[in-house]
């Protein structure tokens, strides 16, 4: 019975970030168009996973980085140093899955066999 309810607890927040989160779109888009691309471009197992992963850590990432904003959101709209550090934080984790992201397709697209 947990397991449905965490089930529908994690439909419930893909919803709403479907819903509020204009970057979570985009980068679905990215995983829907790429993920297939990836598959398809990968030559073994590792590769695939690879290349398939990534686009997901990113979509992981944002997700997390969402949750942070509203949390801060939710304690007050004002201007506050630390407000602004967390979503800060937050940002710069999602640029850094996609600079990894990139790195991994870079490394497996343009490597010697």
């Amino acid at each position: 019975m947990r397991v449905w309810l965490a089930l529908a607890c994690s439909l419930k927040g893909l919803r709403a970030a479907w819903e509020h989160e204009f970057a979570f779109r985009q980068e679905l888009l990215l995983v829907v168009v790429g993920g297939p691309l990836g598959w398809w471009l990968g030559r073994d197992g590792v590769e695939r996973a690879l290349l398939v992963g990534s686009l997901l850590l990113v979509l992981m990432v944002e997700l997390l980085n969402s949750a942070v904003e509203a949390a801060v959101d939710r304690v007050g709209e004002e201007d506050h140093p630390l407000s602004a550090r967390a979503k800060d934080l937050g940002s710069a984790a999602v640029l850094a899955s996609l600079v990894i992201a990139a790195v991994v397709w870079g490394t497996v697209l343009f490597s010697s066999k």
